[in-house]
């Protein structure tokens, strides 16, 4: 369950050496979930989700004393969340040697043998739907559909203007209508 706790009251317990550790337990309280969820919508098997979070917060540890509060916190941390989701789709691409078209395959199998996923036949088809869009659009639909985030936020995580994530989700949008029309 996330707490609310202020992002600053967070930041400044960081700076103090003596509760720089409650720090780090309160900010995992907080947004522990809400990274997996996005990290997991991306590369959809547990186990790897699992594996990105533990890596995500390792360098949000690492990194966290430097923070600058120009951007808002979870939106600096979903920055990370999102570059460790490429680098692994990435990697994952280059040691199979598949396209990302392969990957998406290899991900919608995955997640129609996860014991994990237990969402219904029409959640599952969205899933399936959203592995085939490009991962720049699969990224903007689930951070406004799913995370609710406003345009803005997500600007600051991708850095692109807001037109052309507007335009990126519309496009999204219309892809999984199409897809999923195609498949009834």
């Amino acid at each position: 369950m996330p707490i609310e706790v202020d992002d600053e009251v967070i930041l400044s317990k960081f700076q103090d050496e003596k509760t720089r550790n409650e720090a780090f337990n309160l900010l995992l309280k907080k947004y522990q979930q809400k990274i997996y969820w996005h990290i997991r919508r991306m590369v959809i098997d547990h186990d790897d989700a699992d594996d990105l979070v533990q890596d995500v917060f390792i360098k949000v540890w690492k990194n966290l004393a430097g923070f600058r509060s120009d951007a808002q916190l979870y939106t600096w941390m979903y920055r990370i969340a999102t570059n460790e989701c490429i680098t692994f789709l990435n990697k994952k691409k280059q040691k199979n040697n598949v396209s990302l078209d392969d990957v998406a395959y290899e991900l919608a199998d995955t997640l129609a043998d996860s014991a994990y996923f237990s969402g219904d036949a029409i959640q599952k088809k969205l899933q399936e739907a959203l592995l085939t869009l490009p991962e720049k659009q699969k990224l903007v639909f689930n951070m406004k559909y799913y995370d609710d985030m406003k345009y803005e936020e997500i600007s600051q995580v991708l850095g692109t203007s807001v037109g052309a994530l507007k335009a990126s989700f519309h496009l999204a949008v219309k892809k999984i209508e199409s897809y999923l029309l195609s498949k009834d």
